[in-house]
């Protein structure tokens, strides 16, 4: 009997032990360990988990790569994720892959997705931390959703107020019941039409215009072109420009000249500060003129009387004759 009894204890610590493996290789299982392969870990810190617990999987570009392993808090603004990657990914892996977190489906589990950079790095081995990528949270989503359907339902109402607005107007309605619009809208495009083949002509024109000049057609273009009229406009500029050197040398000169002048009438002892200053010089001018002219006056008295002289009568009266018979033949007909 004593025997049996602990026959009966040991096939119960076996049952009891049997069981105890089963459910810890269960709960295993469930957390998606990999109890037949090996792993490696890589690290990564984020400022929000999003609910990532150990067990969510972890893929890499859609495909299972491994498990999380741990996630510890570091401080109020860090949290650091170890995953748990399969050997195989070893050669696949780089230090600067970007790690973010999803979710499978809209509300699934959470999962750690790994994305691979475009740059060029070594491969990651276990231990490095990888890279954080910023994925906006289902509340995020939502919250943005939120609003945007906030914005949807004013610009709804706006719509609405502009549409009843439109409806209401009479003005509106009567230009768009107008039958004479289009035919005027037509004739304004024809006009369009019209004015911008004008303007194309005119360019082609143009175009026609500067061709001849650059080619050297016309008065224009031959005196662009020719250097013999370029180098007589150099010489003509050069020509006036020597011209006005010496007409700024006369326009100095006759300053100066006008300077002396009047340094002469003011201050000089020449004539003419004389004659505009002396008045007893102006006197005897005036009675010098006088003179003169009663001088004159008497030659002329005497030239009057030698005329009426019996001796110098005959003289004048040849005179006379001779002169009016050049005149008579200086108006004599031709």
């Amino acid at each position: 009997m004593a025997k049996k009894g602990t026959n009966n204890i040991k096939l119960g610590i076996f049952v009891l032990g049997g069981l105890l493996f089963l459910v810890v290789l269960l709960y295993m299982i469930g957390k998606n360990e990999n109890l037949f392969g090996s792993t490696y870990p890589l690290k990564v810190r984020f400022e929000n988990a999003q609910g990532i617990v150990a067990g969510n999987n972890v893929r890499f570009s859609g495909i299972q790569a491994g498990t999380v392993k741990k996630v510890r808090i570091l401080n109020d603004t860090t949290i650091e994720v170890t995953l748990s990657i399969e050997k195989k990914m070893e050669t696949i892996i780089r230090k600067n892959a970007l790690v973010s977190v999803g979710t499978d489906g809209l509300v699934g589990n959470k999962v750690v997705n790994i994305s691979p950079s475009k740059e060029p790095a070594p491969l990651a081995v276990a231990g490095d931390l990888l890279v954080p990528k910023k994925t906006p949270s289902t509340e995020e989503m939502l919250l943005t959703l939120s609003k945007t359907n906030n914005d949807i339902a004013i610009i709804a109402s706006e719509l609405k107020n502009t549409v009843q607005r439109v409806n209401n107007a009479n003005a509106l309605w009567s230009i768009l019941n107008d039958v004479t619009i289009p035919r005027e809208i037509q004739t304004s495009a024809a006009n369009v039409r019209l004015a911008t083949e004008r303007a194309g002509m005119m360019a082609a024109n143009l175009d026609a215009i500067v061709r001849d000049i650059k080619n050297g057609k016309g008065s224009l273009g031959e005196v662009l072109r020719d250097t013999t009229i370029a180098r007589n406009l150099n010489s003509a500029v050069l020509k006036i420009k020597s011209v006005g050197n010496e007409a700024d040398s006369l326009a100095v000169a006759l300053k100066n000249w006008q300077v002396k002048l009047a340094y002469e009438v003011h201050h000089g002892k020449g004539p003419v500060n004389a004659l505009l200053n002396d008045s007893m010089m102006v006197k005897n001018l005036n009675a010098s003129l006088d003179n003169i002219q009663k001088g004159t006056d008497g030659f002329n008295q005497n030239m009057e009387a030698l005329k009426h002289n019996f001796l110098f009568r005959g003289y004048f009266r040849r005179q006379e004759k001779q002169k009016k018979k050049e005149n008579d033949l200086s108006y004599k007909p031709q």
